[in-house]
């Protein structure tokens, strides 16, 4: 920390109590009372210093020689500022340093010390030494922190935007041109030289980083802090390091930011462990409310975990509806980058009823919606299992907001509150070619209706409309065979596109298998090396192999298709008498391949 000292007589003065006597010897003729300070002094060593004290003293002085009392509650700094002034005029040695000089500098621009009074007066003592803090990151910090004191004489005379502009200036600056240690910190223990920025000459080892300045800024009051990201921001700093920086700071004053959102945070907000004293709640309301405005609105520079922890906590502080529906908008245009865990807010209220706050998350839904709807484009509506493979597609945002949707249904589904309208709405909001595989939405729908098993016919009916049954898994489609919830309808439905599918694989099998057997005869005709003959006829085994195992899958799907037929009740519902409908008709497509072991022998035309 840099110093500059001043005057060179030794200590004269002494404390006794509230009062401050010169040791001089010469009875004191001047008392100056600052509050509850007195300081017992003389006219001469004030009046060649200050033009203000000249002034007062004159014009209180009288004939009869009585000691002159001025009063100087309004100083800047107060009594602490005024010792040393006091020392100063007497040319008793004092020492400038970035902790006082603020209050010393306002201080002798309150007392009117020029030239014109004295030579080397301490206005343009104090002006040349904050000249050299400013060259310093740590002292200008240090000297920022104390313009709170003094600071409406400190903005008069722009010491605090000066602080702020050498500051934002060293943040701003590019951290290749400079790759040494810049805060107090990483100073500790070195005795070498300071340089420009408060960098130690001994210390050049490990290269900054772009955050290297937001712990150190982090303990300037909000109004200060809030000042200085609006500097950088001028100077052009990346909305990244903005962002950081003021996700460093909220979590640093604000506790529930640090903490998993629960009920029992609404109610306790102790944090354990903190070395700086926890603000009220009022505090921390107005602190998020500001970090919100001051917040980059460029899209994906601010987390979304952060985003959404800033939104539960603006719902336990009860922050504004403008700032929490502004939270809500960012969530929103980016709700692609979101994890489950984050959306499931937790109902702030005690009249409420679901257990997290499900229409927050449909107004995010909605947000995101009507961004990104107008520039997706649709997927077809029937791909094969295997196209549907995780890498094989590529995930757009809306593609990854739909399996966020499907598992917040599947988290939130067991809630017996949740109406039966909101998990229709919030699940109809992704459209269907959103969803390259239904066993998400057919998950939540099946843990919904078991946890409601109260549901109509028809509200059944309504819910299972919400899946594509072209789009389940095998693994989904065998489950939902057998699922007594479903309506008996989809059940068809999916046995029926399962088939489907089947057939439409094995098909697509043979005509493989015919295409090797021909590729193979071809070979042999040419006289092609044998050692691809060899591996075309172990490729036509596997072929058959899979068509035996199609097959059998085929088989099974049938035996559960006749089981579903023996086992409901409520068969006649789809076999009325208006529709003339005989499901015993309705039969799984046969498919009939020629045998194995006599396929090698048959041509392509004998092959169906």
């Amino acid at each position: 920390m840099a110093f500059v000292k001043l005057g060179s007589k030794s200590e004269a003065f002494r404390r006794e109590g509230q009062a401050w006597h010169c040791t001089s010897g010469l009875p004191s003729d001047v008392t100056i009372e600052i509050g509850e300070m007195s300081f017992y002094l003389h006219k001469f060593p004030l009046i060649s210093r200050s033009g203000l004290l000249a002034k007062l003293i004159k014009e209180s002085s009288n004939d009869d020689g009585s000691v002159c009392v001025l009063q100087l509650s309004d100083i800047p700094g107060g009594a602490k500022a005024f010792e040393p002034v006091a020392k100063f005029c007497y040319g008793v040695k004092i020492e400038l340093t970035p902790l006082n000089i603020v209050s010393l500098r306002c201080a002798s621009e309150y007392l009117q010390m020029t030239e014109e009074t004295g030579d080397g007066n301490l206005i343009t003592q104090t002006e040349v030494f904050l000249n050299d803090v400013f060259g310093n990151w740590t002292d200008t910090i240090k000297a920022l922190e104390t313009c709170e004191e003094v600071l409406p004489h400190a903005e008069e005379l722009h010491i605090v935007s000066r602080c702020i502009n050498s500051l934002a200036m060293k943040a701003c600056t590019d951290t290749k041109l400079f790759n040494w240690p810049v805060s107090e910190n990483s100073q500790e223990g070195s005795t070498g030289a300071d340089i420009w920025n408060g960098i130690s000459a001994e210390k050049r080892t490990q290269p900054l980083t772009d955050d290297w300045w937001y712990e150190d800024v982090s303990f300037l009051s909000l109004p200060l802090y809030k000042r200085l990201i609006q500097a950088v921001e001028a100077g052009g700093m990346r909305p990244e390091n903005i962002a950081g920086a003021l996700v460093f700071y909220a979590k640093k004053y604000i506790p529930l930011m640090n903490r998993q959102a629960s009920f029992k945070d609404a109610t306790s907000h102790t944090k354990s462990g903190s070395t700086i004293s926890t603000p009220s709640e009022a505090d921390q309301r107005v602190l998020l409310e500001e970090i919100m405005e001051l917040l980059p609105n460029q899209k994906g520079v601010t987390e979304t975990r952060f985003l959404l922890r800033l939104l539960r906590t603006a719902m336990m502080l009860q922050a504004s509806p403008s700032c929490r529906e502004n939270l809500e908008r960012r969530v929103g245009l980016q709700l692609d980058q979101a994890a489950l865990d984050d959306v499931l807010i937790p109902n702030m209220g005690y009249s409420v009823e679901t257990l997290y706050d499900i229409d927050c998350f449909q107004r995010i839904l909605d947000h995101f919606m009507s961004i990104d709807q107008a520039s997706s484009a649709p997927s077809p509506c029937f791909m094969e299992e295997n196209q549907l493979m995780e890498g094989s597609l590529p995930l757009t945002s809306l593609t990854r907001v739909s399996n966020l949707v499907d598992s917040y249904l599947a988290e939130v589904a067991p809630d017996v509150n949740f109406k039966f309208p909101k998990f229709q709405s919030l699940a109809a909001t992704i459209p269907d070619f959103a969803r390259p595989l239904s066993d998400g939405i057919y998950r939540a729908i099946d843990i919904y209706l078991k946890a409601h098993p109260w549901l109509t016919d028809s509200e059944r009916e309504q819910i299972c409309r919400l899946m594509n049954c072209q789009k389940l898994s095998l693994e989904a489609c065998t489950h939902a065979a057998q699922n007594e919830r479903l309506p008996l309808r989809v059940i068809v439905q999916v046995l029926f596109f399962e088939q489907l599918r089947l057939r439409t694989s094995i098909s697509g099998w043979f005509f493989v298998s015919d295409n090797l057997d021909n590729s193979q005869s071809s070979l042999r005709g040419g006289n092609r090396d044998t050692n691809t003959a060899n591996g075309m006829g172990s490729s036509i085994d596997d072929v058959r192999e899979r068509v035996a195992e199609l097959e059998k899958e085929c088989n099974s799907m049938k035996q559960e298709f006749k089981k579903v037929v023996k086992t409901k009740k409520r068969w006649n519902v789809f076999c009325g008498k208006k529709s003339q409908c005989d499901l015993n008709t309705v039969k799984p497509c046969k498919i009939q391949p020629p045998p194995v072991n006599e396929h090698k022998n048959h041509k392509k035309g004998d092959s169906n």
